[in-house]
């Protein structure tokens, strides 16, 4: 062809010998090789033959080696077609195959994220969020935990959450709790049995006897009430301990608030046509508490009709644990219950502050006075405590302030009386009383 030929021109001739060239490929036939007999060309005239696999690499001298380190047969059986000899082959000096990848692999526990460069095959690992796992390599995403199950410290697997409750095995603040529940029972028991024994002495008999058996009673059911709140929570018990405290220290305080009645009555019916004297009798202080207590009874079987407690497992307030607790169903029912309970103090304290001095034998208003202060400074107390802990802690916030207004109880209305009757017993005698009232 001539050079001095148009582009066009050549460009024609040039296909047309590529043509020609094609049409006798395709007519010849198979060629071998003299000495391996190996096929040249194929039917449609393409070239095929044994390919041999070279290495090249550089030495220190930086000069160029190759080494022969396997071939490839493309008329061999499937498999067997690329034959390498793994020990020959050299990477930069060591026999060890280099990644060919720009990132390291994400591990279990993680995933990927794109990484800042132009690159868009890098890219990081970032571990797997709260509550997520991720089981395999190179992840792109992480898997969310069932609810009732958590990431273990590797965030490669889901494993059952720990179940948290107030148990008796194996934890201190049942044991605790009911160590201090049954020698509160004991010891309410041993003044309920000295009452019984000195109950012909005066200061047994002194602001209506009867009403402190009762104020003994409601006493220890509100220690044994304890146990309703230690172990696994189930609807029965949620229903019993709530509207069991309620009940019990509403009758107790009502008892409180008939003994200062009695107090205040006795002062007043002592002037000389009062009207204060009709209500000296058997009637009132029972009135008293049966008013206080079925009032109180009454709040708790609207708050059981309407939303009663129950119990509910809660997954979220703490990471990896499941709390078993009592769901207090209607919170108006549960603060209606600590508010009637909370007037029934304020009264009885107001009251017995009032006829703290008067001048009767043996006046238990001041010692009332005390009792219901402190009860009044536990369940103030009681509540934002409550409100501010999560899981067992909120029973145990509950459970403490129950033996603690308890004890308040005990000791400030009963020990004073035991006291006299163990160690001062002249001051338990009707001449004792005499001389005092003659004072």
């Amino acid at each position: 062809m001539s050079a001095n030929l148009p582009p066009v021109f050549a460009n024609n001739v040039l296909h047309s010998s590529f043509l020609q060239l094609r049409h006798y490929l395709k007519l010849l036939e198979y060629s071998y090789d003299s000495v391996n007999s190996l096929p040249y060309f194929n039917e449609y005239g393409e070239i095929v033959h044994q390919y041999e696999i070279i290495n090249w690499f550089y030495q220190e001298n930086l000069l160029t080696v190759n080494a022969h380190v396997g071939n490839f047969t493309p008329w061999a059986l499937d498999g067997q077609q690329l034959h390498m000899d793994a020990k020959a082959l050299t990477w930069k000096n060591t026999t060890e195959v280099p990644v060919s990848r720009c990132s390291d692999i994400c591990l279990p526990g993680s995933r990927k994220i794109p990484a800042n460069i132009v690159h868009t095959c890098c890219y990081d690992c970032v571990p797997c969020s709260e509550g997520e796992i991720s089981n395999i390599t190179d992840s792109d995403n992480c898997i969310k935990c069932p609810s009732d199950e958590w990431p273990n410290e590797k965030r490669d697997q889901c494993q059952p959450k720990i179940i948290e409750f107030i148990s008796y095995q194996n934890d201190t603040i049942a044991a605790v709790f009911s160590f201090l529940s049954v020698f509160g029972c004991l010891v309410t028991s041993l003044i309920f049995g000295i009452f019984i024994s000195y109950r012909d002495t005066p200061i047994v008999k002194a602001n209506n006897q009867n009403l402190s058996y009762l104020l003994l009673v409601s006493i220890i059911l509100s220690f044994l009430s304890v146990f309703l709140f230690l172990g696994c929570p189930i609807n029965v018990t949620c229903r019993l301990r709530e509207t069991t405290f309620g009940i019990t220290f509403s009758l107790a305080i009502s008892s409180l608030l008939a003994k200062t009645l009695i107090v205040y009555v006795a002062f007043k019916s002592t002037k000389p046509g009062r009207a204060w004297r009709k209500l000296l009798g058997v009637k009132l202080p029972y009135s008293i508490v049966l008013l206080g207590s079925s009032i109180q009874a009454v709040i708790c079987v609207i708050w059981l009709s309407i939303s009663p407690p129950f119990k509910d497992l809660d997954t979220q307030s703490y990471q990896g644990k499941i709390i078993i607790q009592c769901n207090e169903g209607s919170i108006i029912g549960f603060y209606s219950v600590l508010g009637y309970m909370g007037l029934l103090a304020a009264v009885s304290f107001v009251l017995a502050f009032m006829v703290r001095t008067l001048p009767d034998t043996f006046n238990e208003a001041k010692y009332i006075t005390f009792s219901m202060l402190v009860f009044i400074s536990v369940w103030i107390a009681m509540i934002p405590a409550y409100l501010s802990t999560k899981g067992k802690y909120t029973v145990a916030v509950e459970i403490f302030a129950v033996l603690a207004s308890s004890c308040g109880l005990l000791v400030c209305v009963f020990f004073p009386k035991c006291y006299i009757i163990l160690f001062k017993s002249e001051m338990n005698t009707k001449t004792a009383l005499l001389c005092k009232n003659k004072k």
